[in-house]
């Protein structure tokens, strides 16, 4: 079976490089799966931009992780759900909620409103039940919102499909396991 291996900076074209010396300065590390996807500097270049702008008009960056993390759980992507899980950490959630988040179950109703919305999105390739769109304008969030929405769905599904198909080695703590009596 063929194996996809973490290029190291050597292996990758002088734009990853770059792109990699920033991520070292920014974050102390280059992620396994940004290294990977480096294989296309190009590639790697666009998703950062694409994913440092979308959604941030409409949602905080906690709200942003949540999406992330219940999505990442719904693609099955080990790599995503555990450095979403870190990252939701760092952005003011417990390991309890990050688990309930997982499950489509947090307390707070207007987020697990945005993140079963964003499950959906993921499970059902991007359609939405009409009684799904109607809670969620009911909730106050419009048409820009659902747009970013759908974006940040899409940009982590990227970064799940990437991991899937790739298998390289998580290099975050790994995210809880889920009890079958909370799945």
């Amino acid at each position: 079976m063929t194996k996809i291996n973490v290029p190291t900076r050597e292996q990758v074209d002088q734009k990853a490089q770059n792109i990699f010396d920033v991520l070292k300065k920014n974050l102390g590390m280059v992620p396994n799966l940004y290294a990977t996807i480096a294989y296309s500097s190009d590639v790697l270049e666009a998703y950062l931009n694409y994913s440092g702008i979308i959604g941030s008009s409409s949602f905080s960056k906690k709200e942003i992780e949540a999406i992330k993390l219940a999505v990442s759980q719904e693609n099955g992507c080990e790599y995503c759900t555990a450095a979403h899980t870190a990252i939701g950490k760092m952005n003011g959630f417990t390991e309890e909620e990050t688990i309930a988040i997982r499950l489509g179950k947090i307390a707070d109703q207007k987020l697990n409103l945005l993140v079963n919305t964003a499950i959906e999105l993921a499970r059902e390739k991007g359609r939405l039940s009409n009684e799904s769109k109607e809670a969620f304008f009911r909730q106050g969030f419009d048409n820009k919102t659902l747009v970013d929405l759908i974006a940040v769905v899409n940009a982590v599904s990227f970064t799940n499909f990437i991991h899937n198909a790739t298998q390289v080695p998580v290099d975050f703590p790994a995210a809880p396991e889920l009890q079958n009596e909370f799945a």
